[in-house]
């Protein structure tokens, strides 16, 4: 049941070390849109050069603006924020261009870039809310946190001066408190189960990895690899083939590539890892812009390091821009079997464009196409608020749980290298469907996970069992946890302290998801984040529909024969 929820985004996420990445419910549109502002990014493109298309209509349009702004600032009654106004103005004009064309002030173009970078200056520390408190679900080990001497379960009551506990802020807001300069000292004040008084500590902020590729692993058939892709920041294709080579050594024969609930990130490096899996020289995507200015053709020109060996790809509706570069790459080469449902469809190409106030114009200059010649971009008009809303009208008329419901658009058919049909019209449509969990995106499992509630049960729980749990080996725990009714009867009473109603029906039927959860929350506290994924990955539906496919060569052997 329990699938592996994609990255959250910086404003969502409450890490100020590497995430645990696959705790929690799968967010919607809203969280993928903020993360794509900085994805389908050209790196190293053409410099932006000013259009003559229509210069003296463009100069009119300039001197308006300049002249209304001036009156606004000379004559309006009240006093007014011309910058502000400016700011406005350019945001409404952007929106009728494209979804993903955005202006970022300066002090925004920080935080829109972080989830490329791979490194941030941080504590090392993650934390959740519950009742408007944070609590220290783990530090990072040998990490500034742990070293000065906060735990898990620690109450985060003050970052310096600044009162966090009952502050009513939000994760990304208690994350920048943390987060700032290389070698700054910051005092946590905490309040520590069984202390009587508040304990402070000074903590030195330092470099700290925020990696983009979760530990490879291979599965317990002790032949298929597993690696997950969460994002495509400046380090992924070195972290990438780090963990490929471990696995190859370990004995992998087969591969299994999570995309889910990536939202892309640099072209470059999903094309780089694209070359990893297809042979030869053949084209990987190409972008077609206004003109010939920013048009582009990407090829094969390395030999890769898994040419040959099966590969089967997850995605999701969650998986987007470079994600789906790769994955439309994969699927027209007949390169791998692509299993999950339809993918985002953001295929717009932004040129990110320094302007003279620090901030940063993100403009669509092209659109991806798939070797085949499907464009990737979903359809948009002029309404923002129903692109914004096209996930939720999936999921309104069936197609996030019916392959029935996937629309086709029989005009746009292309053909693979081996002549399978594929379609355009936005996304990549994979080759087996797997529907989406209903309960794990029911309304009361979503408040649960939100409100911290699942995590902060498993803490309390790994606090008064931690003798025994120590005792356990993690295959012992793995096969012998369970929480028995009496103990899920304490999830819905704490769900009712966070503000939700009481559990009942709705308890009931997400309980062997609460379960799952709340054994994956302990198994991080007493073993770490790789034990954690590894309860996760027990029970996820398109996993194991990956796996019966890269284990069932007549399935696999079209589309992996050499053309």
């Amino acid at each position: 049941m329990a699938a592996l929820p994609p990255v959250l985004p910086p404003s969502q996420r409450s890490a100020t070390a590497p995430s645990l990445r696959p705790f929690g419910v799968r967010w919607r549109w809203a969280l993928l849109l903020m993360l794509a502002f900085g994805s389908g990014l050209l790196v190293a493109s053409n410099p932006f050069r000013p259009s003559s298309e229509n210069p003296a209509g463009t100069a009119r349009a300039y001197l308006r603006f300049k002249e209304i702004l001036s009156y606004v600032d000379r004559d309006y009654v009240d006093s007014a924020d011309t910058e502000g106004l400016t700011d406005y103005a350019v945001a409404r004009m952007l929106e009728k261009l494209d979804p993903h064309s955005v202006y970022l002030p300066a002090n925004e173009r920080e935080k829109a870039d972080a989830f490329l970078k791979s490194s941030f200056e941080g504590v090392g520390l993650d934390f959740y809310f519950f009742r408007d408190t944070a609590t220290v679900s783990s530090t990072l080990r040998s990490g500034p946190a742990e070293e000065a001497g906060v735990r898990l379960g620690d109450q985060l009551l003050r970052v310096g001066t600044k009162e966090v506990a009952g502050a009513h802020l939000t994760s990304s807001q208690l994350t920048a408190l943390l987060r700032g300069a290389r070698s700054s000292a910051v005092v946590l004040t905490v309040q520590r189960p069984g202390q009587p008084e508040p304990l402070s500590f000074t903590v030195m902020r330092r470099r700290l990895p925020n990696p983009s590729v979760e530990p490879g692993t291979v599965l317990a058939d002790q032949q298929t690899g597993y690696l997950k892709i969460n994002r495509f920041a400046g380090s992924t294709y070195d972290e990438f083939k780090k963990e490929l080579d471990g696995l190859r050594r370990q004995g992998m024969t087969r591969l299994v590539l999570d995309l889910r609930g990536n939202p892309g990130g640099y072209l470059d490096r999903a094309t780089r890892m694209a070359d990893e899996f297809i042979a030869g020289s053949r084209k990987l995507v190409y972008t077609d812009g206004k003109g010939e200015q920013y048009d582009t053709q990407t090829y094969a020109h390395v030999p890769g390091d898994w040419e040959q060996g099966p590969l089967v790809v997850l995605v999701d509706e969650n998986s987007a821009s470079a994600a789906e570069v790769l994955a439309g790459a994969l699927q027209d080469h007949d390169r791998a079997l692509l299993v999950g449902r339809r993918t985002f469809g953001k295929g717009l190409v932004q040129q990110p464009i320094a302007l003279q106030d620090g901030g940063e114009l993100r403009l669509t200059i092209a659109r991806y196409y798939t070797p085949a010649g499907r464009c990737i971009q979903k359809p948009y008009g002029r309404d923002a608020a129903a692109y914004q809303h096209e996930l939720a009208e999936r999921e309104r008329r069936g197609e996030l749980t019916s392959a029935d419901s996937i629309p086709v658009a029989k005009e746009l058919r292309f053909l693979t290298d081996h002549g399978r049909a594929v379609y355009g019209g936005g996304g990549i449509v994979p080759d087996v469907f797997v529907a989406r969990d209903t309960v794990q995106n029911s309304a009361y499992f979503t408040h649960l996970c939100r409100r911290g509630v699942l995590r902060a049960y498993a803490l309390a729980y790994y606090q008064h069992h931690k003798a025994a749990l120590a005792a356990l080996r993690p295959a012992q725990y793995q096969a012998s946890f369970q929480l028995a009714d009496a103990e899920l009867a304490g999830v819905g009473r704490l769900g009712q302290l966070a503000g939700l109603p009481a559990g009942g029906a709705a308890l009931r039927r997400c309980a062997p998801l609460v379960r799952h959860f709340i054994k994956a929350y302990v198994a991080q506290s007493v073993y770490g984040s790789e034990a954690a994924r590894a309860v996760l990955r027990e029970d996820d539906a398109e996993l194991q529909q990956a796996l019966q496919a890269v284990k069932d060569d007549t399935a696999l052997v079209a589309i992996l024969q050499q053309s």
